[in-house]
Parts: C-alpha cells; sequence; structure tokens
C-alpha cells in the first residue's frame, strides 16, 4: 500500500459557514423560502432549506444599511443607509433599479410596505414619517407629530381603511389617516419604547408588546385597550396564534384570542387574552440552573430580539441577542431548524458523527454549535458557564470532549439517529482555565487536559459512558502532574495510548508516559511559545509548532530536532499530520493554511481562505476533507482534489494529442480552414504558425486569404492575438505580415476594432514592424551594393572574354561611380579621363602581379587596384587583394553584412580570359 500512497497537492472549498447576520432588522419572504438580513452594508438573503446564502446585495457606496423591507408578492427590496438614499433593488439579479433621497434630514429607522406593494412608509430618527409610491415613484404624505426616532411603522391589514400605525420614543402609538394626512388618535399604555404589533385576522383587535414587561391588547374600533397583560420580561415581539387550531399540547383549551411573547427570559410564553394568564412556557433543552437563572437579566445571550409569524408553514421565526436565528413548528414549540449569523471568534473545530456529516465549533462564547454541513443547520449546545477554549473527539466520532475557562472538562455524545447531543460527563479539578483537551486513541478510556494552572490531568471514563437520558457523570483526575512553568497550550495522546506530548509558553514540548504521568523527555528548541503538538501516526516522531513562525519534528528516541520548517510570517497556531504521516497541515496567525511534505520539507501549496488567526484545523476520518476555523468568523470545508486534477490534467493532455492527430491528417487533406480552426481552438500560436506556413507552401496563392477570411471573428481575435506574438521575432514576423495584410485589406477599421483586444494588439506591432522594416531596408541596400559592385568592375589586361560578357553587363550606369577600379595604364599616366594615375605605395595599396605570355614574347604586367571613395555612404576605403590564388577581405559593417573578395587568375600567354570570383556571406 506504501508504494500506491499519492501525495497531496491542493485543496478547494467545498463548503462554507460564513456570518450573515450581525444584528438589525430579520424578514422573512412571503412563500417563507427566505431569510433577509441585515450584515452592516450588505442584505444577505439565506435559503432556508439549504442554509447557504444564496444572494448578498452591497450598498455602492460602503454605508451601513439602518432598514429595508421587502414587498408582500416578493420582489421588491428597499434599502436605506446612512447616505440619506433609498434605493430599489431586484434582489433575485442583485441589480439596483434606481434610488431616490430619503429627503429625510437624518437616517431611516423604519421601513414597511402594505399589503398592495404599492407604498412604501418610512420613519426616520427626525419624527417624520414619508409614504412613497414605489410604483408612480414620488412621495404622497409627509407625517409630521412624532417626537423622537420613528421606530416601528406599520400599515393596517385592511389597505380599504388606509391606516398607518406609528410608534416612536415618547412609547405611545398614533393611528394615520392617509386619506387627510391627520391623526386619527393616539394610543396611549406603554410607559417604555413599543417593540412590535400584531393584527387580528378581521383588523378590529391589535396586541402591542413593550419593553416595560407588558401587552396590551387594543379595540381598534373604539380605539381604547380592552386588557393589559403583565409578562414580567421586556417584550421584543409579539404573534397571534392561528384561530381555528388544536394547540392543546402548548396548553390553549378555549377559543379565544392567544398570543406567544418572545423577549429577555429568552423563552416563548402562551398567553390568554381574556384571562391575561400564561399557558405554557418553553423549556430550553439542557440548560443547566445556572444559565437559566442568568437569563433572567436583560440582555443576556439568550434574550429574544425578534419574533417572526411564518402562517404558510405554521410556525414561527425568533431571533437571539447572538445573532441566532430559530426556527419553531406550531402547535409544539419544537425547534425545526436553527441557523448561526454570527459566530464571532472561532477557536477550535473537529468532524463529529460516523460518516464525518458533522461539525462541532467552539466559538468566543460558552456554548457549543454543531453544524450539519448538508444544511448548516445548528444545534448549540449548553454546559458551559464560560468561553470553550478547546474541542477533541474520540475515535468513532460520536463521543467529544469540550474544556473551557470555567475550569471543566465535559464530554458529550451525539445520537447517531436524531443528531442529537447531550452532555454526559463533567470533571472540575482544574484551578485556572483549561486550554487543551485531548482524547484517548484507541477506545473511549480516558481524556487529558491541560491547564492554564501549569498542570495535566488524566481523566478516567465510567463503564459504560451514560446515557443521554441519564444525569451527567462526574469525573474524578486519576493522576495530577505539575508540567510546565507556563500556560499549557496543546496536549495530544499517542496512537498507542502509552505516551502523552504536552507544549507550553515557556517554549519547550515534554513527553510523558501514561497512565502515571512520568517526564520522559524534553524537545528544547523554539524560541517562543509552543501553540501545537502531534505525534505522527506511522512513525516515532513528534511535531510541534511554536509563535515563532516555525514547525519542528523530534525524534522521539533521542529527543533531538529531524527537521524544521520554516515558511509562515506569524505564529504556526495549529498543525496535524495527513497523508498517512507523510504530509503536514498547518495553520497561521497569518491566516494561511500550507500543506508541507516532510521527505523534501517543501511547502506545497497555500490556502489562502482566511482574513485572520485560524485556530482551528482537523481532517475527515477518510482524510478527504479538511475543516478550517478562523478568528473572521468564517468556517471552511476543504476537499482534496489531487485526484481530480490530476485526472483532469491527463484528459487534457489526451485531447491535445487526438487534435495534434486530426490537425496533422487535416493539413495531409489539405483542409486548411478546418485545420487552422483547430489549431486556434488549441490556443498554441507556434502550432497556428505550422498552420499557417503549411497554407503559404500551398500552391495556390490565395489560399491563405481564403481561409482566414473564412473564420469566424472569435478565431480572427485569436489569429490576430497570434500575429501580434509571431511579430516580435524576426524568423517569424513575414508570415505573420502575411496574416495581418490579409486583415487589414479585407476587414475595415471599425470592424477590426470590434476584436478584443484589438486595439493593444495592433499597437504592440507598430513598433516590431518599423524594426523589421529597417531591417529589410538595409538588406536590400547591401544587395543592391553587391549588383553595383557587378555592374562597376574593370578588367586590368587583354580583351575580356565573351564569356564573361555573357556573365556581367559592364555597361557603367548613368549618375554612378566605380568602387573598384582595375586600371591598365602604368603609374604616373594619365587615364581616359585626363587623371594621373597615383605611384603604388606599398603602406596604403597592395599589388598583384601576373606574367602574361603572348605571341611577341614574354612580357610583364602589372595591374594595380587602386582604392575609390564609393557611394556607399561612409567613406570606407575597400582594399582588395590579388594573388595566385583567391583571397578575401572581410568587411566588418554589421549593417552591410556582405563580404567581396577578388581575385584575378594568371593570364596565359595566348592571354586567357581573367576570372573574377566573388563570394557573399
Amino acid at each position: 500500500m506504501a508504494s500506491t500512497l499519492q501525495f497531496k497537492t491542493n485543496y478547494a472549498v467545498s463548503s462554507k459557514i460564513e456570518p450573515f447576520y450581525k444584528g438589525g432588522k430579520v424578514q422573512i419572504s412571503k412563500d417563507e423560502k427566505h431569510i433577509f438580513c441585515t450584515c452592516g452594508t450588505r442584505i444577505n438573503v439565506l435559503d432556508i432549506a439549504t442554509g447557504k446564502i444564496i444572494h448578498s446585495i452591497e450598498q455602492d457606496d460602503q454605508e451601513d444599511i439602518t432598514s429595508f423591507s421587502l414587498s408582500h408578492d416578493d420582489e421588491i427590496l428597499v434599502t436605506a443607509s446612512r447616505a440619506l438614499l433609498l434605493k430599489q433593488w431586484d434582489w433575485k439579479q442583485g441589480q439596483c433599479k434606481r434610488s431616490w433621497k430619503a429627503i429625510h434630514n437624518v437616517p431611516v429607522a423604519s421601513m414597511a410596505f402594505d399589503c398592495t406593494s404599492t407604498l412604501l412608509a418610512t420613519g426616520g430618527c427626525d419624527g417624520t414619517i414619508k409614504l412613497w409610491d414605489v410604483l408612480k415613484q414620488y412621495c404622497t404624505h409627509n407625517l409630521k407629530g412624532s417626537s423622537g426616532v420613528v421606530h416601528l411603522v406599520e400599515f393596517h391589514p385592511d389597505i380599504s381603511l388606509l391606516q398607518l400605525f406609528s410608534s416612536s420614543a415618547d412609547c405611545v402609538i398614533r393611528i394615520w389617516d392617509l386619506r387627510s394626512s391627520k391623526c386619527l388618535c393616539v394610543l396611549e399604555s406603554h410607559f417604555s419604547a413599543v417593540t412590535s404589533l400584531a393584527f387580528s385576522p378581521d383588523g378590529n383587535t391589535l396586541v402591542s408588546s413593550g419593553r416595560d414587561k407588558i401587552c396590551t391588547v387594543w379595540d381598534l374600533e373604539k380605539k381604547k385597550a380592552k386588557r393589559t397583560v403583565p409578562v414580567y420580561e421586556a417584550v421584543e415581539g409579539v404573534v397571534l396564534l392561528p384561530e381555528g387550531e388544536d394547540c392543546s399540547d402548548i396548553g390553549v383549551k378555549h377559543k379565544g384570542l392567544h398570543f406567544i411573547t418572545a423577549g429577555s427570559k429568552g423563552v416563548l410564553r402562551v398567553w390568554e387574552a381574556s384571562s391575561s394568564q400564561c399557558l405554557f412556557t418553553q423549556t430550553l433543552p439542557a440548560a443547566s440552573p445556572s444559565v437559566e437563572a442568568g437569563a433572567e437579566d436583560d440582555g443576556h445571550p439568550r434574550s429574544l430580539t425578534y419574533c417572526l409569524p411564518m402562517p404558510a408553514s405554521r410556525g414561527l421565526a425568533t431571533v437571539t441577542a447572538e445573532h441566532n436565528i430559530l426556527l419553531y413548528r406550531l402547535p409544539t414549540l419544537t425547534v425545526q431548524q436553527q441557523f448561526v449569523g454570527y459566530n464571532d471568534d472561532i477557536l477550535d473545530v473537529k468532524f463529529l458523527g460516523k460518516e464525518d456529516t458533522h461539525i462541532v465549533v467552539a466559538t468566543n462564547s460558552s456554548q457549543l454549535k454543531v453544524f450539519e454541513l448538508a444544511t448548516s443547520s445548528c444545534q448549540i449546545l449548553y454546559g458551559h458557564t464560560d468561553t470553550v477554549l478547546s474541542l477533541d473527539v474520540f475515535k468513532k466520532g460520536l463521543l467529544f470532549a469540550s474544556c473551557a475557562k470555567d475550569k471543566t472538562v465535559r464530554v458529550w455524545r451525539m445520537n447517531p439517529e436524531s443528531g442529537a447531543v447531550d452532555c454526559v460527563a463533567q470533571g472540575t479539578g482544574h484551578s485556572d482555565a483549561v486550554g487543551s483537551v485531548c482524547c484517548s486513541r484507541l477506545k473511549k478510556a480516558f481524556v487529558v487536559s491541560g491547564s492554564q494552572d501549569c498542570t495535566l490531568k488524566l481523566w478516567e471514563l465510567p463503564e459504560p459512558v451514560p446515557s443521554a437520558d441519564a444525569e451527567a457523570a462526574r469525573l474524578t483526575a486519576q493522576a495530577t502532574e505539575k508540567a510546565h512553568d507556563k500556560d499549557i497550550n496543546s496536549v495530544c495522546i499517542s496512537p498507542n495510548d502509552k505516551l502523552l506530548a504536552s507544549g507550553s509558553q515557556d517554549r519547550t514540548a515534554k513527553l510523558w508516559s501514561l497512565p502515571d504521568l512520568s517526564l520522559l523527555g524534553v524537545f528544547r528548541g523554539h524560541r517562543r511559545g509552543v501553540w501545537c503538538v502531534q505525534f505522527s501516526p506511522m512513525d516515532q516522531v513528534l511535531a510541534s509548532s511554536s509563535a515563532d513562525g516555525t514547525v519542528k519534528l523530534w525524534g522521539l528516541q533521542d529527543f533531538s530536532c529531524l527537521k524544521t520548517f520554516e515558511g509562515h510570517d506569524a505564529s504556526v497556531l495549529k498543525m496535524l499530520f495527513t497523508s498517512r504521516g507523510t504530509q503536514i497541515l498547518t495553520g497561521g496567525s497569518d491566516g494561511l493554511v500550507k500543506l508541507w511534505t516532510i521527505k523534501t520539507n517543501e511547502c506545497v501549496k497555500t490556502l489562502d481562505a482566511h482574513q485572520d488567526k485560524v485556530w482551528g484545523l482537523h481532517t475527515s476520518g477518510k482524510d478527504d476533507l479538511i475543516v478550517t476555523g478562523s478568528a473572521d468568523s468564517n468556517i471552511i470545508v476543504w476537499k482534496d482534489v489531487t485526484e481530480e486534477e490530476l485526472a483532469e490534467e491527463q484528459a487534457k493532455e489526451e485531447d491535445q494529442i487526438l487534435k495534434k492527430q486530426e490537425l496533422s491528417n487535416l493539413l495531409h487533406e489539405k483542409k486548411y480552414l478546418k485545420a487552422l480552426g483547430l489549431a486556434i481552438s488549441l490556443d498554441q500560436p507556434h502550432t497556428v504558425l505550422q498552420v499557417i506556413k503549411a497554407i503559404q507552401q500551398s500552391d495556390e496563392s490565395q489560399q491563405l486569404q481564403r481561409t482566414v477570411l473564412k473564420l469566424r471573428q472569435d478565431q480572427k481575435e485569436s489569429l490576430l492575438r497570434f500575429c501580434a506574438v509571431w511579430n516580435t521575432n524576426a524568423r517569424n514576423c513575414l508570415h505573420a505580415q502575411a496574416v495581418i495584410q490579409v486583415l487589414l485589406t479585407h476587414l475595415s477599421p471599425e470592424e477590426l476594432l470590434t476584436f478584443q483586444g484589438a486595439r493593444t494588439h495592433l499597437e504592440g506591432l507598430i513598433p516590431y514592424t518599423e524594426r523589421h522594416m529597417q531591417r529589410i531596408g538595409r538588406l536590400l541596400q547591401a544587395s543592391m551594393f553587391l549588383d553595383y559592385m557587378w555592374q562597376k568592375m574593370r578588367l586590368t589586361g587583354g580583351t575580356v572574354s565573351e564569356g564573361l560578357d555573357d556573365e556581367m553587363d559592364t555597361t557603367q550606369l548613368p549618375g554612378f561611380e566605380p568602387v573598384f577600379m582595375i586600371d591598365k595604364k602604368p603609374a604616373g599616366e594619365e587615364d581616359r579621363g585626363g587623371r594621373m594615375s597615383p605611384e603604388p605605395e606599398e603602406e596604403e595599396h597592395e599589388t598583384m602581379e601576373e606574367e602574361e605570355d603572348d605571341d611577341s614574347g614574354s612580357a610583364s604586367k602589372k595591374a594595380t587596384l587602386r582604392p575609390h571613395n564609393g557611394t556607399n555612404g561612409r567613406g570606407n576605403t575597400h582594399r582588395a587583394r590579388a594573388d595566385e590564388g583567391s583571397s578575401e577581405e572581410e568587411d566588418e559593417d554589421e549593417e552591410e553584412g556582405t563580404e567581396v573578395a577578388v581575385s584575378k587568375a594568371a593570364e596565359s600567354a595566348s592571354e586567357a580570359p581573367a576570372y573574377i570570383q566573388t563570394e557573399v556571406r
């Protein structure tokens, strides 16, 4: 199996649990499929079925949203921001349809649509209420008279009455007549802010709730209070129970008006309006007495801030002060779903369940959260009374342990069928916060904890572990040891349950034997505190990560450092082994997760998805998933995509091979159009160039033009892009220029500019094209210079043979002077132009003497080759040497690039013709 082990190379985000609600208004769509929540500058739309954010509507001006409202037909969403603008959105497309000034001098505090989705009411912090016709887009009313912030506006459900209800800082309820724009009456009963209004189905009764711990039942026909119900808690929301349904499970036995209140105590209660009696009080599951007592205080995390009806699904929704949204089923008031809007800092996260279907999360609170990965539905576990710091899971994944700042250790059991989690054991004994906990590996036998009191404790689990229905067992410490001089940050148990490692802020890691907790050795080498220690699952190796930004591997035999991994810019907070101990995953305070290969000491991959410290890191049982939790409140599940990427790469290679073979076949069959289109689809400029060359080498001269013009526009765009690349190379510039000529000749400038990136490509062509023109000009000049020499050479001695005359035309061109002249006159005599021949000088001229036999006898003649300033524009003196053989003279001028050598063979007695040999390099 070791030979089939494949190193991991990459992870991709599989799912993400991110904050979607940080306080403010919450509204449920009419079809009860989506929840709209404010989150700073965004409105997040949550899909209730999956728990995922499907839309996120964000303000362009980056101003916080103060209020929003969704129309009753679920089509129009209007938001108000601190920029004093109202924006109308098509939320399904995420597009802003229009925006207008709110006219309010201060931000809008409340908004509401009428039942026809036509009128929109906005209540401002300036005490005014404005009504808008969102279809005709104008302001219809400006209602003045409220004092202070108008924090509540509601339309009467019967639109024919045209009445608007509002409440402001003066704690009264005003009823406005929209026909006359006047206040009909003022309902006075509350002595604190009115938080919600609930209308009866017939529209004649109104129930109002307030923070003065009362609910008032109003007769809207008489505009008087029928009854005041003391509820003994600050009420944030009230919902009427539907009439005609059997609600006996929650104590409703008589017909009449009944309502549910949600407030500071964090529980739902059912009230009978006629008798002012509380018929039912919700019992929170797994609530310790201390927490329940603490819930009496206002502002407790369990307190409820909203209560929203869901009539279509016969339920209701509540929002807690901790930004949790709970969906209840009526009439039993059982929790159906629960969503966590904001997790705060994630301190630890672990996979849970037999198939790793859940994750348990420790956040910066006393509650544990268990998420179902499929639906993002959350179960909140109450038990700890202070921040939970660390988690660990037993081998089978149904039992896990937690430790917290409340100095306790708790053991929890998950029901594999229902998914419910209950506390089954609790241990106390530490004198300070418990920072780390670890479970035994082989079987559910014991738990080890490390605390800020610098001690280690071993807790033995009872056999058998108590069931969920039974009372939680009391754990007792079987062994206690003073382990370090500073806080213990991490503890880890070896795979065979015989060794324990601990890491501390005192910059050391220590090895202990189990179960007696006797010290075996100390690992020293880190320059700062040790954050995490882990045993290798395969080798006798311990890994430790530190605040010095390094990860070290230690040998358990001699306690020496074997390897050091450096790559993080800050503290390495969490680490673990993967790929059967051959690779390491690390999470740092720089927000990065890195994958290391131990054998090569190399960082294979860096995962950058978090914006803050990565405190939580864990792998699934199958080693194909990892989960990370960060201080940025994001929980990300990563999937190993090594095999997928490898298979995709192989498939691409196979596809490339098949296409190249097909391309070769098309070229062989001279199907140039298909070949060029296929080459362009491969997106390989070199392959396209080969096809262009093959087309140019074809027999037909217009083949390239016909082929290029038949391409689609996107193919022409790619071809133009390739030409810009080819044109940078002198070897390929001719082929590029041929294609460009076809495009520029047959396509209009307007059509060319419609190509994607055409302007950039054309601008890139200009400088290289100019350079190629200059080079060709120099080459042409050099070739003309050679032709010029051929035309202007004169031979010394006898008559030039006819054969030579046939080879070279010696006629002098008008307007040109010869560069080289071979003069048969002796030195000092006049030539045909009346000029004197210069005396031969060895320093400047070289002469060639050849003996020549004729009929009258042998005589010697000297042919003098004299220099002459030609028309090459440089004024260089060119010298030629005549010798018995042939000789060469090199001109090193780079622009001319031409080398000429002239030689003259010895003339025979019969005056044989002279030969001139020219070599061009």
